[in-house]
């Protein structure tokens, strides 16, 4: 060989240590960042003719484990919709109230009780008629609230649905501007790491929304596509409409006037089975707008129904007519089987009994539709108030059992259903958690291993050692030739 060509090789040589160490800095200064792929790189021997001519650096490699990124992603999506789920039935139960806690709609219908048999012991008493009253009024103002709470809770859920679909867009968008971006670099033989970094951060960003898969395509890019098989990324990215309602009541569902999803024009199920969006947060809260919140109100309309219908009866207040309301009304009037829709959130206790409508106390003892006073001391009417309470009656509606239930029972499965579907929910965000962490470990595993950066470095520093080495040899060479 040649002193020039060995000068030739240790020039060559001392670029590629210089570029290794770059990458190995890059890894070490980078390896508590999300979405970083380890570089790796990539060398082969340089040949002119059928010499050797040093080495050739053929470019960086990014090195990731995609599968292992996209379970954890799927499981990301997993831990999104379980939150959205268990958040709105803590909510909901927080709003009902636990049976032990003061003010639980469980521990209305108890003081109601209680203070009925209280103003039965003495019937003549204005304050003990007065106290019933006042705990009746708390059971309306108790359904009232929760079926307000149930409204906002749609309301946010459609307002998270806004701003998911805008962070959705917008990452789409980015998505492909970025595969613009990667494709362009790659043709100039540039490296296209640090924008694969930049991809992929975007993407995880993704998958808590929507669950994607992501696939290959030339140039360094890729398409993404979802569980259900709709096109988010490919050639172009996927324009996802929606739009917010401000107020929502009761009676409302999706397409009318609830605003649905469309994807590139084209209207989408947003339904929890059968979405192809299905699996993120994204569709978790069309769920609770759509599914989970309707549901619960039917059951609060349902206990309205039924509490309504308990003090309506000819058989606990015999001084009604058929069309009379009783003690708690629709909007102050009877209740009609047909208008069940919202009427926790319309309940009213009749205005008759009520002397700040105009009413009287005393027809709380009397009956509501005595026209004169009756015995003060006949507590037989405050005992049929307290006895409705607790009389075994079918439930007509709400998807409750046929079983029939006081109302303490009624009030108890209400509050039991959604503690059991809240559970589900805290059971399936704990096993996706553990999906994410251990996936999330794995990730972490096939990232930048800082023992294995620096042993690189010391290999660096002998390679450059040597090379400067070969370059000294060959002046001292030159040197001499100079002097002969």
């Amino acid at each position: 060989m040649t002193i020039t060509g060995s000068i030739a090789n240790a020039l060559s040589g001392l670029n590629a240590t210089s570029r290794r160490a770059e990458v190995v800095s890059s890894n070490i200064a980078n390896a508590n960042t999300d979405g970083y792929g380890v570089r790796q790189l990539d060398v082969s021997a340089a040949t002119v003719g059928r010499g050797g001519s040093g080495v050739r650096i053929d470019g960086v490699t990014r090195l990731i484990d995609n599968g292992i990124i996209q379970d954890r992603r799927l499981a990301d999506a997993g831990v999104g919709s379980n939150t959205t789920y268990m958040k709105f039935f803590e909510n909901l139960e927080k709003q009902i109230g636990i049976p032990e806690e003061p003010g639980s709609l469980s521990g209305r219908f108890a003081a109601f009780e209680s203070a009925l048999i209280t103003a039965a012991s003495d019937p003549a008493s204005e304050p003990g008629l007065s106290a019933a009253l006042n705990e009746a009024r708390g059971i309306t103002q108790h359904l009232k609230q929760t079926s307000d709470s149930i409204q906002i809770l749609r309301e946010e859920a459609d307002n998270a649905i806004g701003t998911q679909v805008k962070q959705l867009n917008e990452a789409l968008q980015q998505v492909k501007d970025l595969n613009i971006s990667i494709a362009a670099t790659q043709a100039r033989g540039l490296d296209t790491a640090a924008l694969m970094d930049q991809r992929q951060r975007v993407i995880d960003g993704v998958s808590s929304i929507v669950p994607v898969n992501q696939v290959a395509r030339d140039n360094g890019t890729v398409a993404l596509f979802t569980r259900g098989g709709a096109v988010l990324v490919d050639s172009k990215a996927a324009e996802i409409g929606f739009t917010a309602t401000k107020v929502i009541t009761p009676g409302m569902s999706a397409g009318s006037p609830l605003s649905g999803l469309t994807l590139n024009g084209v209207a989408i199920d947003t339904s929890s089975e059968h979405s192809m969006l299905k699996g993120g947060s994204l569709i978790a809260e069309f769920a609770v707008r759509d599914e989970l919140a309707p549901d619960a109100q039917a059951q609060m309309d349902a206990v309205a129904r039924n509490l309504v219908e308990r003090f309506q009866s000819v058989t606990t207040d015999p001084t009604l007519g058929p069309t009379d309301a009783g003690l708690f009304t629709d909007g102050g009037a009877a209740f009609g089987p047909l208008n069940e829709e919202g009427l926790s959130a319309r309940l009213e206790i009749n205005a008759q009994v009520d002397p700040a409508a105009g009413g009287e106390i005393r027809r709380l003892r009397d009956g509501i539709g005595a026209v004169t006073p009756g015995d003060v001391g006949d507590a037989s009417q405050l005992q049929r108030l307290a006895s409705a309470l607790q009389a075994p009656q079918t439930v007509l509606s709400g998807g409750f059992s046929a079983e029939p239930r006081s109302m303490t029972v009624l009030t108890s499965d209400l509050l039991s259903g959604f503690g059991i579907q809240r559970q589900a929910a805290e059971a399936n965000l704990s096993y996706s958690n553990a999906q994410y962490e251990t996936f999330r470990t794995l990730e972490l595993q096939a990232g930048v291993d800082t023992d294995r950066e620096m042993q690189e470095l010391l290999l660096v520093e002998q390679a450059y050692a040597a090379n400067a080495r070969v370059l000294q040899t060959a002046d001292e060479l030159i040197q001499m030739l100079i002097g002969l």
